[in-house]
């Protein structure tokens, strides 16, 4: 007799610690393949997108199809400057916190080509409202290393003055919105950033960046019915690296092919990207800016991409995937396959590439001790005491006053 008790599906990964990872089974469209619809496309035209992926660079290291952005070598080699940047800084940090320097920092091994690919794809006038994930955005703006090492260990150079989490950057003049560790949030706020830019007559473009667990929020939906009904200038990036804190990609993207397809449903312009292929970014977002900047509406792009370390310093991936996991992503390595197409084009060379990773390590380790030369988190100094009152309210309620008193500063 069949059981009456409910049963429930619960989704696993493919591979679980052990395991041999075989990504045979994932269906990658050769590069060039992609179609490219004019700016104006109707969103519930764009099915093949969704449901295909924008790759440029093909197993040769050569740029093909319709989405080839002809990037000139110069912008190339900024752009690898930048990736790598990013990543040296990234394990130096780390290292950092494990020697008690820091309190927490999060990499992004694997995505450099997401963050600086899109941040270049778009003018730095516009606005971008990132996830803790996007530093590559930072360097391909500028910011100077310094302040963002300052940040990350909460001394007196703290433009945050030690509100916020390590890596949870914030820079105005680069038009770059506060980090928020509660995940979701920057969705609906770029679409309200695009909507009022859109009230102003501004030609500012807005972009965000989610990762594909927090596709599982409340705000994602909001964000993208607000994006659709209003037609804002803005660009919804979703971080489709297959894993959230510490589950499967598939335990968000429910039922759906792709988590571009999820756009759709919105009326939205979706499309699906290699996110390890720098050009495929570049163009996407650059074809994505140049709709909203024209007037026709959002547009939601999946970045099918590996986090190829943990997800924070908090977090031990050998406990739910396999060891090897990393080194058997069929995309590869972003860093290595613009390397590889620098090289092809005759633009760069093993040689170049050793010592520009050298003077990297070396502007780093130089950075991060003028940093100290600020404070330090165990020694100081840090902002002021009273600094913590400060910033929130124009003028100050008297329970503020209060508790301000009762510290005697």
């Amino acid at each position: 007799m069949a059981s009456s008790e409910p049963r429930y599906r619960v989704p696993t990964p493919k591979f679980r610690p052990g395991d041999e990872p075989d990504f045979s089974h994932l269906e990658i469209p050769e590069a060039g393949s992609a179609k490219k619809p004019a700016i104006d496309v109707a969103g519930r035209d764009t099915s093949d997108l969704a449901l295909g992926m924008v790759r440029v660079l093909d197993h040769n290291h050569q740029a093909v199809g319709e989405w080839d952005p002809q990037i000139k070598p110069e912008i190339l080699r900024e752009g690898l400057r930048h990736m790598m940047l990013t990543r040296v800084y990234d394990e130096r940090m780390q290292k950092l916190q494990r020697q008690g320097k820091m309190s927490f920092y999060m990499k992004s091994t694997g995505e450099e080509a997401i963050a600086v690919a899109g941040a270049m794809a778009m003018k730095d006038s516009d606005m971008v409202f990132p996830s803790y994930r996007q530093q590559g955005i930072l360097f391909a703006r500028g910011r100077d290393i310094v302040d963002m090492m300052c940040h990350c260990i909460s001394n007196s150079r703290d433009n945050l003055k030690g509100r916020q989490l390590p890596v949870h950057y914030t820079w105005a003049e680069g038009n770059f919105f506060s980090i928020s560790g509660n995940l979701g949030t920057q969705f609906p706020q770029a679409v309200g950033w695009a909507m009022a830019s859109r009230f102003k007559n501004s030609d500012q473009v807005t972009a965000s960046w989610i990762g594909d667990g927090t596709t599982a929020e409340g705000d994602f939906h909001g964000a993208l019915t607000l994006a659709s009904t209003y037609k804002a200038p803005v660009i919804l990036n979703v971080v489709n690296n297959q894993f959230a804190i510490s589950t499967h990609q598939n335990i968000a993207i429910g039922d759906a092919p792709t988590f571009a397809m999820k756009g759709l449903g919105y009326g939205l312009a979706s499309i699906r990207v290699d996110g390890n292929d720098f050009l495929a970014v570049y163009a996407a977002m650059h074809w994505a800016a140049e709709r909203a900047r024209a007037g026709h509406g959002a547009s939601y792009i999946e970045y099918f991409s590996y986090r190829a370390d943990a997800h924070s310093t908090s977090d031990d991936p050998s406990g739910y995937r396999p060891k090897t996991e990393a080194s058997a992503w069929p995309l590869g390595d972003p860093i290595e396959r613009l390397k590889n197409h620098l090289i092809g084009l005759g633009e760069w060379d093993e040689e170049r590439h050793e010592k520009l990773d050298k003077a990297l390590n070396e502007l780093v380790v130089k950075s991060y001790k003028e940093a100290e030369s600020f404070g330090t988190l165990h020694d100081g100094p840090l902002s002021p005491i009273p600094s913590i009152f400060e910033d929130v309210f124009e003028e100050q309620d008297w329970r503020l006053i209060r508790q301000r008193q009762d510290l005697g500063v």
